[in-house]
């Protein structure tokens, strides 16, 4: 006996730059969004009857549609917005999940100012948020931020592992560390300022890498959900991840040189690979 256990579809990579002109400058966002619904989708599967599907393209069509009158400045308002209006005019769909990354944007300063209408794309940083809901339930709101790109150059080592026959890795007290941080946290309600209280985890987290006597990636990574959670009490979980980008310290004795930490090889593969989950206790 052969059953359809799930599915789900929607639309993906819906890309969404948006201008907000004010009489003193202008505003400028830059989402991609994916849109997937969950419901009774049964019959085009089984049979090829689409009488309950919503086009993709439609849904595409939807989130311009949608910008154009939203009073949104979060990526967050923003999806929910996208997913009421999905809810109420589906019936047939039992819930959304809308996904938004954002793309940074600096405004460019000329002669020492701001300038009101030029921009400069930033670093390769994605900010995220993914948000679902029900007919008829509450929000569910995960966000995060993707590849923030660290690296510090003191005040990292890491020595006292396990050695076996197959171990080559020497202990070191004085280590560049590199990573790419990935993270994610929950938030525990819907209506908050969001733009605010990712700014002030980032900022934690930024602050503990740069400050944290690290004796490994794992103790680094656990201070900074710490840290984070500590400082904002809206979230009550965040998970992390945190490759090891390596920097190989360069032998240059055979050229009669000597090398006091200061001739590295940065390579990302392979690399080491390091997440966690950290939770207030209940």
């Amino acid at each position: 006996m052969i059953e359809l256990a799930e599915n789900r579809y929607g639309k993906s990579r819906v890309r969404l730059m948006k201008v907000t002109r004010h009489d003193h400058g202008h505003d400028l966002r830059e989402w991609t969004v994916q849109v997937l619904l969950k419901g009774d989708f049964d019959s085009a599967h089984l049979h090829g009857d689409n009488s309950k599907i919503l086009p993709t393209d439609t849904m595409k069509n939807t989130v311009y549609f949608l910008a154009r009158s939203s009073k949104a400045t979060t990526m967050e308002d923003f999806a929910k917005e996208l997913a009421d209006f999905l809810l109420g005019r589906n019936p047939q769909v039992q819930s959304v999940s809308i996904r938004v990354e954002s793309t940074l944007w600096k405004r460019l300063t000329v002669s020492g100012k701001p300038h009101p209408s030029a921009f400069m794309r930033g670093s390769g940083e994605l900010q995220t948020t993914s948000v679902e809901r029900a007919q008829g339930g509450a929000f569910h709101i995960l966000s995060g931020l993707d590849n923030l790109v660290l690296l510090k150059t003191a005040n990292s080592g890491f020595e006292g592992y396990i050695k076996d026959s197959l171990t080559t890795l020497p202990e070191t007290k004085d280590r560049l560390f590199g990573t790419a941080v990935s993270a994610e946290w929950h938030y525990m309600s819907s209506d908050l300022e969001f733009d605010v209280i990712r700014k002030s985890i980032r900022e934690t987290m930024l602050r503990t890498f740069a400050n944290h006597d690290s004796k490994s990636v794992q103790q680094t990574l656990y201070a900074m959900a710490e840290t984070a959670l500590e400082a904002v009490p809206e979230i009550d979980e965040i998970e992390i991840t945190m490759p090891n980008k390596h920097c190989l310290l360069v032998d240059l004795s055979r050229f009669g040189r000597d090398n006091p930490n200061e001739i590295f090889v940065p390579t990302d593969e392979p690399h080491g690979y390091i997440e966690a989950r950290v939770r207030r206790k209940p």
